[in-house]
C-alpha cells in the first residue's frame, strides 16, 4: 500500500479500508449518465475521530475526499474522482437518541430512513421525509437536501434538521444548531451544510426534528383529460387548507408503467383509463377517522368541480400499493431501459408550460420524455430515453434551461452533483453562485471535498 493507505489501515484498521479496484461497487451512486473513476481507496470510520484521522491524512497526501451514504443518490454526488479515497459511512449507522419530549432524533450519517422511522414509529413519531428509497442514509439526504412525495406538507429535508456535528477538510469538529425550535445566534452553519453535497464538510451526526405519526390516511386517484386541467387543479387544492399528505402528478405512460411493474389494478374503467392523459394521487392524514372523511369528501367535490371526470377512493392495500410503486418510479423506468432521470423544480402556476415545452423539446430532438412528479411543490421527474449522447445532452439541456426561464432551477431535491454542475455553472444567477465559490473557497480551500460536485466544479475567480 501506499503512505496514505498505510495511514489510513492504521488509523482504522486494514478490515475498513479496501483497494479502489477490489470496492469499485462504492465509487458511484445511481446516476444513469455520470462516470466515475477508480477510487485510490474506500475507507469505513466508525465515528467522528476516525473521520478527523481520514481527513488529516488525505489533506496531507493532497487526496481528494467523496463521502458516500447508501449510494442511492441520482445526481452523481457519490461518483468518484480517479485516485479518490471514498468515504462510507455505512458503520456510523447508530440511533444515538430519540427524544419525544422535543421530538427529535439523533442519529449517526449511515443511520437509514427505514431504520429511524421505524425507531420512532414506537414512540408515535416519524421523519416524514420520503425522497422515493427508504434504503437512503440520514447523511446522503441532508447532503442533497433530499425531498420526496411528502414535501407538500412537511417540507423537504432543510426543514427538519435542526443540528448537525461536521468535520472540515482541515480536521475541525464543528457543531452547529442541536435539540432548539428554533435559533436566531449568528449564520446559520446548519443550513449552510444541508445540502452542500460533501463539497464543505463531512456530516458526521444528524438531529432532526420527528412529527406525530397520524393513524388515519385516504388516498383518491384522479384521472384528467389533459395536461393543463391536471395541473390547474394542484394550485386549488393546496390552496383549499386541506393539507394533503401528498399531490402527485403521473402521466398516462408512467401510471400503466409502474402498475404493470407493481402488477396492480386500481379497479378504473377502461374507457376512463384511455381518455385520461394524466392523474392526481391525493393523500389526506389525520388523528380521527370523522374529520380525514369530512375532508375527503370535500376533497373529492373540489376534484370534480375541477374537472376531474371521476374520483376514486382507493382502498387502504391499493392505496398503500400504488404510493409505494410511485416510490419506485426510478427503478420502474431505469429497468424500461430509461437513459436519464432528470429533476427540475418550477413555480406550480408554470407546471403546465414547462411540462408541454419539455415534451416539445423532446420531439425535436427524437427523445422520448415521460414524468411524474411531487405536483404539490412543482418538483417535476422525467424519464428521457435517447441512446444518442449528442441527442440526449442537447434534450437535457433544453429541459433544464426551460425550466430555469419560467422561474424554476435545475434540481429541485436530488441535488447538482456531477450530472449537473455545468447546468448549474451556466443558468444560475451568476450573484449566487460567486458567493457560492467564495464560500466553498474559504472553507476547502485546495478544493479537496467532492471536487466535480456542484459548485465545487466551477472555476475560482
Amino acid at each position: 500500500m501506499s503512505d496514505l493507505g498505510d495511514r489510513l489501515a492504521a488509523l482504522l484498521g486494514g478490515g475498513h479500508v479496501s483497494d479502489g479496484d477490489t470496492a469499485l461497487d462504492l465509487a458511484h451512486d445511481e446516476a444513469l449518465a455520470v462516470e466515475h473513476g477508480v477510487p485510490a481507496f474506500v475507507v469505513h470510520p466508525g465515528d467522528t475521530s476516525d473521520v478527523v484521522g481520514i481527513v488529516e491524512a488525505c489533506r496531507a497526501a493532497a487526496t481528494p475526499v467523496v463521502a458516500r451514504g447508501s449510494g442511492t443518490g441520482l445526481s452523481g454526488g457519490a461518483a468518484a474522482p480517479e485516485g479518490a479515497v471514498v468515504v462510507c459511512f455505512d458503520r456510523m449507522d447508530t440511533i444515538h437518541a430519540i427524544d419525544d419530549v422535543d421530538h427529535v432524533a439523533v442519529v449517526g450519517p449511515g443511520v437509514t430512513l427505514e431504520a429511524l422511522d421505524a425507531a420512532v414509529r414506537e414512540h408515535g413519531l416519524t421523519y416524514p421525509v420520503r425522497p422515493g428509497e427508504q434504503s437512503a442514509s440520514l447523511g446522503g439526504t441532508v447532503a442533497t437536501n433530499a425531498g420526496g412525495m411528502h414535501a407538500v406538507r412537511y417540507g423537504v429535508t432543510r426543514a427538519h434538521v435542526v443540528g448537525l456535528e461536521a468535520v472540515l477538510v482541515d480536521g475541525t469538529v464543528v457543531r452547529a444548531g442541536g435539540r432548539l425550535a428554533k435559533v436566531s445566534s449568528g449564520y446559520d452553519v446548519v443550513q449552510l451544510l444541508t445540502g452542500s453535497e460533501g463539497t464543505l464538510a463531512l456530516v458526521t451526526e444528524v438531529t432532526v426534528r420527528l412529527q406525530p405519526r397520524m393513524p388515519v390516511r385516504r388516498t383518491v386517484l384522479a384521472p384528467f383529460g389533459d395536461l393543463a386541467t391536471t395541473t390547474a387543479a394542484v394550485a386549488r387544492i393546496v390552496g383549499s387548507g386541506l393539507a394533503p399528505a401528498l399531490c402527485e402528478y403521473l402521466d398516462d405512460p408512467t401510471m400503466d408503467a409502474i402498475c404493470a411493474a407493481a402488477d396492480l389494478s386500481l379497479g378504473i374503467p377502461d374507457e376512463v383509463r384511455g381518455a385520461a392523459d394524466a392523474y392526481l394521487v391525493v393523500e389526506l392524514v389525520g388523528r380521527r377517522a370523522e374529520r380525514v372523511e369530512e375532508d375527503l369528501a370535500e376533497l373529492g367535490e373540489l376534484l370534480t368541480e375541477l374537472g376531474a371526470p371521476d374520483v376514486y377512493v382507493l382502498p387502504e392495500g391499493s392505496a398503500r400499493r400504488l404510493v409505494e410503486a410511485r416510490e419506485l418510479t426510478f427503478w420502474t423506468i431505469k429497468a424500461r431501459g430509461a437513459d436519464e432521470i432528470v429533476d427540475v423544480v418550477v413555480p406550480r402556476s408554470a407546471m403546465a408550460a414547462f411540462i408541454g415545452r419539455s415534451r416539445e423539446i423532446g420531439a425535436a430532438h427524437g427523445s422520448k420524455v415521460l414524468g411524474c412528479g411531487h405536483a404539490g411543490d412543482g418538483n417535476v421527474h422525467f424519464a428521457v430515453f435517447q441512446p444518442d449522447p449528442e441527442a440526449l445532452h442537447a434534450t437535457l439541456h433544453e429541459v433544464l434551461a426551460a425550466g430555469v426561464a419560467l422561474g424554476g432551477a435545475v434540481s429541485g431535491e436530488h441535488g447538482v452533483g456531477r450530472a449537473k454542475a455545468a447546468a448549474l455553472a451556466e443558468l444560475g444567477d451568476p450573484g449566487a453562485l460567486e458567493v457560492m465559490r467564495r464560500v466553498r473557497a474559504a472553507l476547502d480551500p485546495d478544493g479537496l471535498l467532492n471536487p466535480g460536485c456542484g459548485v465545487s466544479a466551477m472555476a475560482r475567480r
